[in-house]
């Protein structure tokens, strides 16, 4: 397959859906919206305590909710009680912005796993083996992408990487996760998803056939710019005029 004649270059991407002041990040609302728009969507997906996947990007809920506390202590059960800042809406479940969704715009998913890879990774897997529409999936975690390419070839894979400035993180993840080294043995990415503040660099110029991405774009002036640098990007507080 040629990427560079798909949705993974043509379709600029909404950051955790097309959000503002109503329609919260990484609600349905606001993949809704990135619909209406014609944009594909971003999306960050984890595990509750229960085994359900649900589209959330941080580990604390503090900053998107009015409640205290961590993500995955959470069962599908609590989601009721939680509203996100801002709105009405709840925490949706993978299955349920899939359901949403329904194949109207492709979908690029963040797996969002620091640690031991497969459980979730094997719910996704699941959730997305009757989904009838496009999809990818991206991560900074190679050995996601690696379970990915094993258990499930036929899916995108992305590899997220940045140069983690103001990141702890210990000096060798960092060392290698900005350069990318284990792109080659490990994840053996489809595409490559880098930083938007970090483009152009060396790491990502050795990696001219395949797609280029940048992350996360947020005004038409830094999209002028990095557009010389990337086939497409994540954009988000503003619609990229192309």
């Amino acid at each position: 397959m040629n990427l560079f004649n798909t949705w993974l270059v043509e379709t600029p991407i909404a950051h955790r859906g097309l959000h503002d002041k109503v329609r919260p990040e990484n609600s349905l609302s606001s993949f809704a919206n990135a619909i209406d728009n014609g944009y594909a969507i971003e999306l960050d997906v984890q595990m509750l305590s229960d085994g359900t996947v649900v589209v959330f990007h941080d580990e604390c809920l503090s900053r998107l909710t009015d409640n205290d506390g961590y993500i995955k202590f959470l069962k599908k059960s609590d989601l009721d009680m939680l509203t996100l800042k801002g709105s009405k809406e709840k925490i949706p479940t993978l299955e349920q912005a899939l359901s949403l969704i329904a194949g109207r715009t492709p979908v690029l998913i963040e797996i969002k796993n620091p640690s031991k890879v497969g459980e979730l990774e094997n719910k996704v897997i699941e959730l997305l083996s009757n989904y009838k529409g496009q999809v990818a999936i991206q991560s900074f975690n190679p050995f996601v992408l690696q379970y990915f390419r094993v258990h499930a070839p036929n899916i995108l894979r992305g590899q997220l990487a940045s140069f983690f400035k103001n990141k702890k993180m210990p000096f060798f993840q960092k060392y290698a996760l900005k350069r990318m080294l284990l792109n080659k043995k490990v994840s053996k990415p489809d595409f490559i998803s880098y930083d938007a503040k970090n483009l152009p660099n060396r790491f990502v110029a050795k990696y001219k056939k395949l797609p280029l991405l940048a992350w996360t774009v947020k005004s038409q002036s830094e999209y002028l710019e990095v557009v010389k640098h990337c086939d497409n990007v994540i954009f988000e507080n503003f619609e990229p005029k192309i």
